[in-house]
């Protein structure tokens, strides 16, 4: 029955590790961050591509939502890796 105490830290303290906590923050931050891709993504294509929405998708709307959203992670992707540059730079003159 002591396996249903409060201490899930395993440190004997009852508080979790400073490293664990900042590792769970990231991990929500960059689920958040998936997650306004997404919607982003789905709204500006959906815009886009169907015009007349209905039962069913003909294959000229779904070619364009194919398309639009390999645009748009390529373009994601290409930000993406020039902001990390551009961080990598700022963090290296400090």
């Amino acid at each position: 029955m002591d396996s249903f105490g409060s201490d899930f830290s395993g440190s004997g303290t009852g508080k979790m590790d400073t490293g664990a906590i900042m590792e769970q923050v990231k991990v929500q931050i960059a689920v958040a961050n998936a997650q306004e891709l997404l919607q982003r993504m789905t709204d500006k294509c959906f815009k886009k591509c169907i015009g007349k929405p209905g039962n069913s998708l003909d294959n000229s709307e779904l070619k364009c939502i194919a398309m639009c959203m390999d645009r748009y992670m390529d373009a994601w992707n290409t930000v993406s890796r020039a902001y990390n540059s551009r961080l990598q730079r700022e963090r290296a003159r400090m």
